[in-house]
């Protein structure tokens, strides 16, 4: 057997890609770089996401559940994530096999929506449950954000009042030893964490902020409330009331932060409500990613990357 261990990784590589592998002859090597297709892989669950391969060039990456990860995982990769570009080149996959697929899991983007509806018109559509968690979450920061500005403004309105009156200013102390504009800037960990995860400064540091500002306990659990709902229920007719409820008590409160969430529950409901189904998630998808952004790592980037992507199709597709 030859020895190889005296080579650099660079003339190792060079020598896989034009003497041991099949490359040069692959038959997508042509059209690689604009897409790639691997009819074989189409199964009855899929995940739809992009990611991005090199330069901030996007691509909208098809997969199939039942690949856990490893090779058969790999239905698409097309380069961009325009739909009437995208649609036109999963189309080319069998017509038989994509009408088979019973669903999609995806983000909301709506992009995504028009190419799952035409490549695979008889499939569920279900929203990635932790898309719309992220939502509430991140309008939750947004909620903290505008008190930690106001909290800001006041303390600099009330030095300034004190400099013309000639008087000393002292900023306020709150009971577990943080001013409001520190508290405000503290918590942003404590909002993102069960109460069972708080560490002892966190709970004071909750019990404090909860008391001054009840709108932002009010939403904390209403966000823990939604991934019990999303945990709990495993029937969509039975999650509907409760997703429903959930809806109208973040809706009652006319919050401008919070509309994103309003509006994406008004437009995705249906879609939302669908992963309760199976429960199916774009957990898949993501971990893919991830994958794809590693061995994009050990690859020392993508100078060539119509090789990456035969690589990435050895170990995948």
């Amino acid at each position: 057997m030859a020895d190889f261990s005296h080579l650099k990784p660079e003339t190792l590589n060079d020598y896989y890609k034009n003497h041991l592998s099949d490359f040069h002859s692959w038959l997508q090597k042509p059209h690689a770089e604009d897409f790639t297709l691997y009819r074989d892989n189409v199964g009855r669950h899929l995940s739809i996401d992009e990611t991005s391969l090199s330069n901030g060039e996007l691509y909208t990456i098809v997969t199939n559940k039942a690949g856990h990860g490893r090779k058969g995982t790999l239905v698409a990769m097309v380069k961009g994530v325009k739909a009437d570009y995208v649609i036109q080149k999963l189309q080319r996959l069998p017509v038989r096999a994509r009408h088979e697929v019973e669903s999609v899991t995806m983000d909301m983007s709506n992009s995504m929506y028009n190419i799952v509806s035409k490549c695979f018109p008889n499939a569920e559509q279900v929203i990635d449950r932790f898309h719309v968690q992220k939502l509430m979450y991140d309008a939750l920061q947004e909620l903290r954000i505008q008190y930690r500005w106001q909290a800001m403004s006041e303390e600099n309105r009330m030095r300034d009042l004190c400099k013309e009156k000639g008087i000393g200013f002292k900023t306020q102390v709150l009971r577990n030893g943080d001013t409001m504009k520190q508290l405000l800037v503290r918590c942003r960990y404590l909002l993102v964490r069960k109460p069972d995860k708080w560490t002892d400064s966190q709970k004071a540091r909750a019990e404090v902020l909860f008391e001054q500002l009840p709108d932002i306990k009010e939403f904390y659990y209403l966000a823990l409330q939604l991934g019990y709902i999303y945990s709990t229920y495993n029937d969509k007719n039975v999650a509907r009331p409760k997703l429903a409820l959930w809806f109208n008590r973040v809706e009652i409160w006319h919050y401008p932060q919070f509309d994103t969430v309003i509006k994406t529950f008004m437009q995705h409901y249906e879609r939302i409500l669908n992963f309760f189904n199976d429960k199916r998630t774009n957990a898949s998808a993501e971990s893919f990613n991830c994958k794809l952004k590693t061995f994009r790592t050990e690859f020392r980037g993508v100078n060539d990357l119509k090789f990456y992507l035969f690589r990435v199709k050895q170990l995948y597709s």
